[in-house]
């Protein structure tokens, strides 16, 4: 607030990118975010199936790069660092690739940091940790971005008389206040925008296209497969996604500020474009459900039942929560991006979800 006072409104992407970032108040760097004590839970804690899914999938793409040693494995935005726990022990069934990997997680948190250390210390691999992917070493490189686009700061724009107006968040009586910024001019090459009604919002993560470009640059010089999971739109659209979690209830975006965790959908269709138009490959994106499905859920959750039958309805519910409609496994959408030439990732078949 003392910010906006002092030099004027901020844009929803500045606004974000203070509440979340913030070296002494930012939500990602100042608390733990995750499970039941925290403000959501993601689907590696959801059951040990997804990670576990996740590292046969990497083990598949290692293959279809030429199995390389070594190879980066990195994780964005890695949570309590579940995943990729789950992830490495799955890995025990093709030993080559486990030996291959030089683990590297993305996280900026310092409490989450040590929660990722004590989550991966039985799996024998010391992970080193950076605050960005450019400070991963160069090589062959497998990434995961499991609810990590999601995170990236948005910019809003708001159809009025004609012309699109940047949202903006000012101060009003001690009160945080959205507004509206002068008028903007948005690309619209496909004539997408001109027909939008009066009201209409448009959103546009610009990190997505700095994100893209540099894995386009890695790419360029080894061999690369990052595997994107995430809540967001097939298709490119209108809408007002930005919300906020707090303690597992939604709250107004404005409210709890550096207290709530704040994420925008991601525009999986302007991924791909952007990742094509960069020289990379982009298969799907494809629904949760049937990702999950074409890799085993169905097979890991009967193995699971098998080894111990009392916990048969946890194991279903888990499948449900994961892979049902109602759940997961319509809301989130999977896409894979790669170095061209490779085989196409399991479980993305290059359709696209509805």
């Amino acid at each position: 607030m003392e910010q906006i006072v002092s030099g004027g409104p901020l844009g929803m992407d500045q606004l974000m990118q203070a509440a979340l970032y913030h070296p002494r108040h930012g939500y990602y760097t100042t608390r733990t975010p995750l499970g039941a004590a925290g403000d959501f839970i993601t689907a590696p804690e959801v059951s040990q199936m997804f990670g576990e899914l996740v590292g046969l999938w990497l083990a598949a793409r290692w293959q279809a790069m030429g199995a390389p040693d070594p190879v980066q494995l990195v994780e964005l935005g890695p949570g309590r660092g579940t995943l990729m726990a789950d992830a490495l022990r799955a890995a025990r069934v093709l030993p080559a690739f486990k030996a291959a990997v030089r683990v590297h997680l993305v996280e900026v948190n310092p409490h989450l940091r040590a929660a990722q250390s004590r989550a991966l210390e039985s799996s024998g691999i010391a992970p080193a940790w950076h605050d960005g992917l450019d400070d991963v070493p160069p090589g062959p490189i497998l990434i995961i971005a499991n609810e990590f686009l999601d995170c990236l700061p948005v910019r809003q724009f708001v159809r009025v008389a004609g012309h699109w107006r940047e949202k903006v968040v000012g101060v009003r009586a001690g009160r945080l206040v959205a507004g509206l910024g002068t008028p903007a001019t948005l690309p619209d090459p496909d004539g997408r925008l001109a027909v939008l009604p009066e009201g209409a919002v448009i959103e546009v993560m610009p990190g997505l296209d700095i994100w893209v470009a540099q894995l386009a640059a890695r790419a360029a010089t080894a061999p690369l497969s990052a595997l994107v999971i995430d809540y967001g739109s097939s298709r490119s659209g209108p809408g007002d996604t930005v919300q906020a979690l707090w303690r597992h209830t939604k709250v107004g975006p404005l409210d709890r500020l550096g207290e709530a965790d704040l994420t925008a959908h991601v525009d999986f269709e302007r991924l791909v474009r952007l990742a094509r138009a960069a020289g990379l490959e982009a298969a799907g994106p494809v629904l949760q459900g049937p990702f999950l499905m074409a890799l085993g859920l169905e097979a890991r959750a009967s193995t699971l039942i098998r080894a111990n039958p009392s916990c048969t309805s946890d194991v279903m519910s888990a499948v449900e929560r994961l892979a049902g409609e109602a759940y997961m496994g319509s809301l989130f959408k999977v896409a894979c991006l790669s170095s061209p030439g490779l085989a196409p990732p399991p479980g993305i078949d290059g359709t696209t979800a509805p």
